[in-house]
């Protein structure tokens, strides 16, 4: 028996018409071809579906086309943000002291990231978040130095699903040299995402996390003014200089249809969700001893992250054999350590043991949450007796 689904923020499955699409890019009596072989008609045909979703996810963020950088996924383009700026930083003022502003709540993509460039040399500034999880604009602006260089922060974060008031960040910073770099793959799908109105510089997304293919990604690089940053993949020249590499054709085309079907239903789509999560949610919170991990007001539609008093986080893990769910982030959660996220925010060692995160999406029903509900009840019930 399939185990049901409620891990959406891990990854989502895609979409039936991105797949369909997808597949139509593979074959000899497809769209196929290499899109950089401008020699010949099917070169040229898979080109125009390039830049068709580089439109399409254009649109989906407000952005300009021509400010969309193909990836391998949100991994590398937090890498070529930070990496690529810091560099390029670098090139541009030999022996100047760098700073980076980021928070002890980010994805490892960040956080080992930064751990990288403090060996370097740059100085890096871990904001703490407060007891909902929440990392406000003024602990950011205290954090500010004249040779601060980045601030780096997710939209919403990939365990708790709370929200950062990146508008107001990006506001802050439009007097200040440093630039704002946001990883948003959590964000894509469940809350609006309007790059000009975050003020942002630079932006990572992930198709896998909005019923796209996994391996496909992007990078926002703000062109008014030029954000300048140096490539981390050579070879080609490829994607205005940076990020070499043959396009992959079909994972873009289902990349942009992907991005396309939540500018047209993404609105509706995330209400529907929430009112599940919720449904979900205050039948768990009435078993009683169950916490909710993060802020209720503040995050996105489909997280609820929820800690249980009186059991083992791993036994009751292990016991929820009916549904498929994670006990934190995707890359983290065979770890037996307590999340470092609940830690952050003050949790206790037995709860951050005993918390797991459920995600909702897409294809999540009604039927699916009156299911989870039952199961999940019963197997507190039977571990806590």
């Amino acid at each position: 028996m399939t185990p049901l689904y409620l891990d959406y923020a891990a990854t989502t499955p895609v979409d039936p018409r991105v797949a369909e699409l997808m597949a139509s890019c593979l074959t000899l009596d497809g769209n196929f071809a290499n899109p950089a072989s401008r020699s010949h008609r099917l070169g040229w045909r898979a080109e125009q579906a390039v830049e068709t979703a580089r439109r399409q996810l254009a649109d989906l963020i407000s952005a300009d086309p021509r400010e969309i950088v193909w990836t391998s996924g949100a991994t590398e383009s937090n890498n070529l943000a930070l990496k690529g700026r810091i560099e390029y930083l670098r090139q541009q003022q030999p022996g100047q002291p760098l700073h980076l502003i980021t928070s002890c709540i980010e994805h490892k993509a960040i956080l080992d990231t930064c751990v990288w460039l403090a060996s370097t040399g740059v100085e890096i500034t871990h904001l703490v978040p407060d007891a909902d999880g929440l990392i406000e604009p003024a602990q950011v602006e205290a954090a500010l130095r004249p040779e601060t260089a980045l601030v780096s922060l997710m939209a919403v974060n990939n365990e708790l699903g709370t929200v950062t008031d990146i508008a107001a960040i990006g506001a802050l910073l439009a007097d200040h040299p440093a630039l704002l770099h946001v990883d948003a793959a959590q964000a894509v799908g469940r809350v609006a995402v309007d790059v000009p109105q975050w003020q942002a510089d630079l932006v990572s997304f992930s198709a896998h996390k909005m019923y796209g293919p996994k391996g496909m990604g992007a990078l926002f690089v703000r062109r008014q003014p030029q954000v300048n940053i140096l490539a981390q993949i050579h070879g080609g020249g490829h994607e205005r200089g940076m990020r070499s590499g043959t396009l992959p054709t079909h994972q873009i085309a289902g990349f942009g249809l992907a991005a396309s079907l939540i500018t047209e239903h993404g609105e509706e789509e995330r209400a529907r969700i929430a009112r599940l999560r919720d449904r979900f949610e205050d039948a768990m919170l009435a078993l009683g001893d169950v916490y909710r991990n993060g802020s209720q007001q503040h995050r996105a539609c489909g997280h609820a992250n929820l800690s249980f008093d009186g059991v083992d986080g791993e036994i009751l893990l292990a016991s929820l054999a009916k549904i498929a769910v994670s006990s934190g982030s995707a890359c983290t959660s065979a770890s037996v350590e307590p999340s470092y996220v609940l830690k952050a925010i003050g949790q206790s060692d037995a709860l951050a043991h005993a918390g797991l995160r459920f995600s909702f999406g897409r294809f999540t029903s009604e039927a699916d949450v009156e299911q989870a509900v039952e199961h999940v009840s019963q197997i507190i019930g039977r571990l806590r007796r």
